[in-house]
């Protein structure tokens, strides 16, 4: 696989002052999807304003894991549904003019 994309755990646990303990509760929690090559946990580029959410949830507002997954399971819905609104009025406005 190509890792031109991906980003080594260790090296995002370094970076963020993280446990490595924490990356991997959120993949058991199917938060974020960690990639497995060369016997080593990499974390997809596209994945990572999501896991900086995460951790300020976690150690700056001090929510547990469960709330973390919670209100970011909320967060996707609020957001998928403002893309449904956005759809529904533009298919409005279409018929209104």
């Amino acid at each position: 696989m190509d890792t031109q994309h991906l980003i080594p755990v260790k090296l995002i646990c370094k970076r963020y002052n993280v446990p490595v303990s924490f990356i991997n509760t959120l993949q058991e929690f199917q938060l974020i999807e960690l990639i497995i090559e060369k016997d080593d946990f990499y974390i997809h580029t596209t994945q990572i304003k999501e896991v900086e959410k995460m951790m300020r949830l976690h150690y700056d507002l001090e929510i547990n894991i469960e709330g973390v997954d919670a209100i970011y399971n909320l967060l996707k819905q609020v957001e998928h549904l403002k893309n449904e609104i956005t759809i529904l009025k533009n298919k409005l406005n279409r018929f209104e003019q």
